[in-house]
């Protein structure tokens, strides 16, 4: 076996018939990334002529001093004991020819599968093998953390799209299906979105993006050029809003009309009725703030409001939910549940197999401060899936022992400047 530089054709001919794979190890996001300053590197293992394993390393010069990184792994069968040694073998001596000190990853390797309650439904048989010989070949663990302290998340949302629509419709929770109804039903919309219109998306991301707008730009021209990124956006018709609340508004107050009637009528027993009229006025009451608040709609967004976005990658029969956002003004609109919703019936009716929600936090813990986030993403009917972790490779020691000193200076100084 031998490693080698590949060209970009190569890797995306690899990429494009491996089996695992993933939006993170492809051209696309390589181009992306090199536009944040990362050098660009892509390697493979060839052997009797055959490309059997492959990456992309996103390369960062810290301080004169080269780290790599390869998002999601090394593209290569972990369970398969003699390749990987070798393979580890050979890519420590190719990077250290290179002058990269160490490579750090985070492999699409299967631990356990969780259903929403936290219950284990799927474990990995190989999973001890390959952690065992990843640690003898000298990859260093950084642990099974419970959050979001990795290069990638530890934890994914994932839905199964092979169901009929109609069944993953039927499977989310009865609370959200409500939400998604009630949505569609006051007005929302949901827009195919282009490249001119991704400043909805970074401007209700706010303070919580932690790109700027170029990235965000880039990524949406290199997977678009791929047919690899959509964009969509909920939009809130103001006009069907308003129309439909004074509907709902007029109709309660008939029907508070034929209560009062009853109650003068003595038509039923004294306290049941005067329990309905309560209800009923309470209602109306509803009605009618949300009547004034969509008469100042229409006034100031006459054309509609744009209340949540969602950016997806595609990749051969995958969907990632790469960005999504939504304007916190208007959160009692369930936007958001109406265009993930809209996404998940669209794809699975387009052949794809999965849609990937993203990073979750760790189900098994109680008193979880992210238990909003996993809920939210679980009640779409979704699995929760726990990898292997981060590991880091050291490929030239020498350099790797010099960074090291470098940084540790460097936090004793800290350290002695704030007790000064």
């Amino acid at each position: 076996m031998i490693v080698k530089e590949l060209t970009e054709l190569e890797f995306k001919e690899f990429t494009d018939r491996y089996p695992y794979s993933s939006i993170f190890q492809t051209v696309e996001c390589a181009k992306t990334m090199q536009e944040e300053g990362y050098k660009i590197m892509y390697i493979g293992a060839i052997e009797s002529g055959n490309l059997i394993a492959a990456s992309l390393l996103m390369i960062q010069n810290v301080k004169g001093y080269n780290y790599a990184f390869a998002p999601r792994g090394f593209l290569i069968d972990y369970s398969n004991t003699e390749l990987l040694n070798t393979f580890t073998k050979e890519v420590k001596k190719f990077l250290g020819k290179k002058n990269v000190m160490a490579v750090k990853l985070c492999p699409i390797i299967l631990k356990n599968l969780y259903n929403d309650k936290g219950q284990v439904i799927g474990t990995n048989p190989a999973f001890n093998q390959i952690f065992e010989n990843l640690k003898k070949l000298g990859y260093y663990h950084y642990g099974f953390n419970s959050y979001f302290e990795a290069m990638k998340p530890r934890f994914e949302a994932i839905i199964d799209l092979t169901k009929d629509y109609r069944i993953l419709f039927k499977n989310i929770k009865r609370e959200y299906k409500t939400k998604i109804r009630t949505a569609e039903e006051k007005g929302i919309k949901i827009y195919r979105a282009h490249q001119n219109e991704l400043s909805y998306l970074y401007t209700q991301l706010g303070n919580k993006n932690k790109r700027d707008f170029q990235f965000i730009e880039n990524s949406y021209k290199y997977f678009s050029q791929s047919d690899k990124m959509d964009f969509y956006y909920a939009k809130l018709d103001t006009e069907v809003y308003l129309r439909n609340i004074k509907k709902r508004y007029e109709q309660q107050e008939a029907y508070c009309s034929n209560i009062n009637q009853s109650v003068l009528k003595r038509k039923e027993s004294s306290k049941k009725i005067i329990s309905k009229k309560i209800d009923a006025d309470r209602q109306l009451g509803v009605y009618k703030n949300q009547l004034i608040e969509a008469t100042k709609l229409i006034r100031d967004y006459p054309t509609g409001i744009i209340l949540s976005c969602v950016l997806v990658a595609k990749h051969r029969n995958e969907v990632y939910l790469y960005m999504d956002s939504f304007d916190r003004k208007y959160k009692q609109f369930n936007s958001k549940h109406l265009i993930l919703w809209k996404i998940i019936e669209k794809y699975s009716n387009n052949g794809y197999k999965r849609f990937n929600l993203g990073a979750v936090s760790d189900i098994t813990i109680k008193n979880n401060p992210y238990k909003g986030l996993n809920m939210f993403k679980t009640n779409f009917n979704a699995s929760i899936i726990e990898y292997i972790g981060d590991f880091e490779l050291v490929t030239h020691k020498a350099k790797y022992f010099l960074y090291k000193q470098m940084v540790k200076q460097k936090d004793q100084l800290k350290q002695k400047n704030v007790s000064i």
